[in-house]
């Protein structure tokens, strides 16, 4: 593997990070790490720097020119996705579009769905949110009970979702119905685009314990969806929400942010102190902190190997599980050591004039924590990679 950039890509490299210092919302680039929860009053600016990305040629990098792509490597999308967290951009509001529902949708949607969807997902004219987990089928997935019933050219939509991230900003929903309750429970499941806006969509949010109400519980009362907008066939959703999911936990095992974090992690060390001196310079925490770097600069080169193997057409399969295993569970011991280090500041959080980084540390830790259950639980990542990676009998 070759950790060199070749000349083309350095001056694609330094032409992004010179448009980022024209284009890059100010006010986002004082807040720690550029982890900010989107709020509906930033929707304009957020939707409107998205924009200029994908016009700038930084967004869609090989995808199809006619989906609204642009020619490229997968070498410099990661290039472009590193630089956006290592400068503190806002996070893309249509993270979960770009993301999860577009790649999906480019292996295993319709010409006419990619026509109509790809290129304002990648514009951000249209947000996408993801109806996966329900009450009782979150891990389980297969144990969904939200049905979808055949009515002529439709599908008729009941039931319960919920960790529904940016359901109240979303225009649309891509989402697993129960179609054919006889089938086993892994097949008779469907892959549908629902439409926001349609009549009988109730959506409440939910407050998490960072206090923010990024997730939803979204009711479906007898929503009428166009059989035009199944995915992959009817039935056959379970295939389309796999490739889905691959996607996702390669968006959540991201190594670029964990890169961020150990950063943040040292100027807090630099600066609390122990036995009035600075924590850095304590033995023990030295140790802590060659542990993390190691597994931080460690995460990065896999994530370099399988962006090798990717460009070879070689897909990460349960190496990009292993990833978003040990990303989330670094990222949340990195924020657990930045708050012992704080002390008694490190639990202070929202509204208290002593915050140390407007709060980001204890956010970062509850934040972590739910990642480690978001795409799939550690024990269910576990199971995974011990059963089909190694080939372990079920437990």
């Amino acid at each position: 593997m070759d950790l060199e950039l070749s000349p083309d890509d350095r001056d694609f490299l330094e032409g992004l990070r010179a448009w980022l210092k024209r284009h890059l919302p100010r006010a986002w680039t004082r807040a720690p790490h550029g982890q900010e929860a989107a709020a509906e009053a930033d929707l304009p600016a957020l939707r409107a720097f998205q924009r200029a990305l994908h016009a700038a040629g930084y967004l869609g990098i090989g995808w199809p020119a006619e989906y609204g792509g642009h020619p490229g490597s997968a070498l410099r999308q990661f290039l472009v996705d590193e630089e956006l967290v290592r400068q503190r951009a806002p996070a893309l509001v249509g993270l979960l579009g770009v993301a999860m529902a577009g790649p999906t949708l480019l292996t295993c949607g319709s010409e006419a769905q990619k026509r109509r969807f790809l290129p304002k997902i990648l514009s951000a004219e249209e947000l996408w949110c993801q109806g996966y987990s329900e009450p009782g089928a979150g891990s389980d997935l297969a144990s969904l009970r939200t049905r979808g019933e055949l009515d002529g050219d439709a599908l008729v939509i009941s039931g319960h979702k919920v960790w529904t991230t940016n359901a109240h900003l979303s225009e649309w929903m891509f989402a697993l119905v129960r179609t054919d309750p006889e089938a086993p429970r892994h097949r008779g499941i469907s892959y549908v685009l629902i439409e926001m806006s349609s009549p009988g969509i109730r959506v409440r949010p939910l407050q998490q314990m960072t206090k923010d109400a990024g997730f939803n519980e979204v009711f479906f009362d007898g929503v009428r969806v166009p059989l035009d907008n199944v995915v992959g066939g009817l039935h056959q959703g379970w295939a389309v929400a796999n490739a889905t999911l691959g996607h996702e936990r390669n968006m959540l095992g991201s190594s670029a942010h964990t890169q961020n974090l150990f950063e943040g992690l040292v100027r807090v060390a630099r600066r609390a102190t122990r036995g009035g001196r600075p924590a850095c310079e304590d033995p023990l925490v030295r140790q802590r902190l060659a542990e993390l770097r190691i597994q931080t600069e460690a995460l990065r080169l896999h994530a370099l190997r399988l962006l090798c193997e990717s460009g070879r057409g070689r897909p990460a399969g349960l190496a990009g599980l292993v990833t978003k295993l040990d990303v989330t569970w670094l990222n949340h011991r990195i924020a657990e050591l930045a708050l012992e280090l704080l002390g008694a500041q490190g639990p202070l959080y929202r509204g208290s004039p002593h915050l140390v980084d407007d709060g980001f540390w204890p956010h970062e830790w509850m934040f972590s924590l739910g990642m480690i259950i978001g795409g799939g639980t550690t024990q269910i990542q576990k199971n995974i990679i011990a059963q089909r990676g190694l080939g372990l009998p079920r437990g």
